[in-house]
């Protein structure tokens, strides 16, 4: 069948928001072109529609997996993914598939994990699948070098690279002043807090109870936390999606807040101070150069067992002061309080930047959109 020349459609994590890559990009196209507005359709989960019809009345919407669907799966001219499409559907051979990826990898990734711990999957089709879906890619988005190398082993990908930077960061460039900051945490939260830090652990592909229920628990007493943080600190809480209704802040409510589904990036924005463990928030997190706390309480498990790490983690390469139990956690807390940063960390904060940000400016939408609008891009 021929492609509807000029349609594009955009999916972000397996249709289940309109958000990250996709989404910027989105934004991009439709500025640069508004026409394009009528051409461009969000793929999204038939359980979410209705939300997001609500959320986005200017985007149009097609409900993932139903036969609408298919007439306008099967003749775009570009699909805009941030994840892997299902293996049944096969794409049209007109159709440029641009894969956006939606983070720099910490964790082993695609074929490079040895033991798949993900409950109903066997390890050599988990890996088979990637390699099968790489092969569909026109293009792949690349944050950084590291990444572009680990995505050709992780996916046995060899086709074209964007080698750009991530189109969701650009906003931290060009939205990364006082005045926009203020917006946005009264927009997020209702005031203007004099300190915001950010909790947002990694995904643990191994912390379930059963199939399809997932669990977790904070790794810190909120009481001690604020005991050694100024007065005036919100905490906000970023987990992942499935278990956002399973964390306890009794007695908090009015410090902490939990924000499983805003934009990440505009939480980036307002945070003060990041506290990670393994997570790719630290690698985007770095563009803004503001300190970061390492907390790993499960390191030895984590690295070992479940998933294995691309590089070097430990005190060395990282950009910030790492701990491993909630003693130290609540003294490199308080030691920021007094000094609002880890001065010892400032070099290694630098040479983070400079090896994980160094293709980040700001203009990563514009070249995708560019190379939707024109068959290509520039670097001016």
């Amino acid at each position: 069948m021929p492609v509807k020349k000029g349609t594009v459609l955009f999916e972000s994590f397996n249709g289940k928001d309109v958000s990250d890559n996709p989404f910027a990009i989105y934004n991009q196209l439709t500025q640069d072109d508004p026409t394009a507005r009528k051409r461009c359709y969000f793929s999204v989960k038939p359980s979410e529609y209705g939300r997001l019809v609500k959320q986005y009345p200017n985007i149009q919407f097609v409900k993932r997996f139903t036969p609408g669907w298919v007439k306008y799966i099967a003749r775009a001219d570009y699909w805009v993914m941030n994840s892997r499409m299902p293996k049944w559907w096969r794409k049209n051979k007109r159709t440029t598939f641009i894969q956006t990826w939606h983070g720099t990898p910490l964790k082993k990734l695609g074929i490079d994990i040895e033991n798949v711990e993900i409950p109903g999957s066997q390890t050599a089709e988990y890996h088979q699948e990637f390699i099968d879906e790489a092969a569909r890619w026109d293009y792949l988005i690349a944050p950084n070098q590291y990444s572009h190398d680990i995505f050709k082993s992780a996916f046995g990908y060899s086709g074209k690279f964007l080698d750009i930077g991530y189109p969701r960061n650009d906003i931290l460039y060009t939205e990364n002043n006082a005045d926009d900051i203020r917006k946005i945490k009264q927009t997020l939260v209702g005031y203007q807090p004099k300190q915001v830090m950010m909790y947002a652990p990694t995904w643990r592909d191994d912390d379930f109870s059963e199939k399809g229920k997932y669990q977790f628990t904070l790794p810190f007493d909120l009481a001690q936390f604020f005991e050694n943080v100024d007065p005036q600190t919100l905490l906000v809480i970023r987990p992942h999606y499935l278990v956002k209704d399973n964390i306890d802040i009794s007695g908090f409510e009015d410090r902490v807040k939990i924000l499983a589904d805003v934009d990440i990036n505009q939480l980036y924005l307002i945070t003060d101070l990041l506290i990670t463990d393994y997570s790719s928030v630290m690698f985007d997190f770095a563009n803004l150069k503001r300190p970061m706390l390492f907390y790993p309480y499960d390191l030895a498990h984590y690295r070992d067992q479940l998933r294995g790490f691309y590089f070097q983690y430990d005190q060395a390469n990282l950009p910030g002061p790492m701990v491993e139990n909630q003693t130290d956690f609540y003294q490199k807390l308080s030691e920021y309080r007094q000094t609002g940063a880890f001065t010892d960390f400032s070099d290694n904060l630098t040479r983070f930047n400079q090896k994980f940000c160094a293709w980040e400016d700001g203009q990563a939408s514009k070249k995708v959109s560019q190379l939707i609008l024109q068959g290509g891009y520039t670097n001016e």
